[in-house]
């Protein structure tokens, strides 16, 4: 089964600073039909103004992934962490047992445009931990590159959770396919531009919900930045 996740029926806030889409319930969204996707807990699609940002605020267990689509996002925790997170970075901050941290847009002019990612831990009270790593647009192009996943395979940034996440480009006749083990979830997210998923076409923001499906394959992209997520039921 592949349920459509279209992208104006999200919840949205516009806080004049702050223009948000919530994929899942989210602060004062709540949507009983759309809380979580197996252990995926938010898509928050955030567009920060200038100089603007989230002041420091605490977390605890919960797997939290920043992935920026243009400009830069300024972080600073209480581990000491002082970064700058731009496109092509995935960020992960492990919560754990809690943490405070911030988030900023040091820009004198332009918007910063991210994805902020929750995913529900396996085990809970956990050290704190941060990690960020850069993937080139030429590592995403035309395929399925894992960004995140329980072991750091290829390269990837771990999270506490037996669930991966893949980031593509696609343009043209580029397309990837993905196999689901059974018993597995999928989710599709667009961030940007348009592809066809399973042979339905999405635009940015929309999304696709997968269950006792054998794979997710995409094609026929158009400027297409895709996320793409293999998570265990709960």
């Amino acid at each position: 089964m592949i349920t459509l996740r279209p992208a104006g029926e999200r919840g949205h806030a516009n806080h004049g600073w702050l223009d948000s889409w919530h994929s899942f319930s989210f602060a004062g969204y709540q949507d009983d039909d759309h809380v979580h996707w197996g252990p995926l807990r938010v898509i928050n699609e955030d567009r920060v103004a200038a100089g603007r940002g989230f002041g420091e605020h605490g977390h605890r267990d919960m797997e939290i992934v920043s992935y920026v689509l243009d400009g830069a996002l300024g972080h600073k925790d209480s581990m000491g962490t002082s970064s700058s997170i731009v496109p092509g970075d995935v960020q992960r901050m492990s919560a754990g047992t809690g943490v405070q941290h911030s988030e900023f847009n040091y820009s004198d002019a332009g918007t910063t445009h991210f994805l902020q990612i929750w995913i529900i831990p396996a085990k809970q009270g956990v050290k704190p931990s941060y990690a960020q790593k850069n993937f080139s647009a030429e590592e995403k192009r035309g395929r399925l590159r894992l960004v995140i996943s329980p072991d750091g395979a290829d390269g990837s940034v771990d999270i506490h959770q037996d669930a991966r996440m893949f980031a593509g480009l696609f343009d043209g006749d580029e397309r990837a396919d993905l196999t689901l083990a059974p018993g597995r979830l999928g989710y599709v997210h667009v961030a940007r531009g348009e592809v066809v998923a399973n042979g339905r076409k999405l635009v940015a923001g929309d999304a696709l919900l997968y269950q006792d499906e054998a794979s997710v394959s995409l094609a026929e992209g158009q400027g297409a930045e895709v996320l793409v997520f293999d998570l265990p039921r709960m």
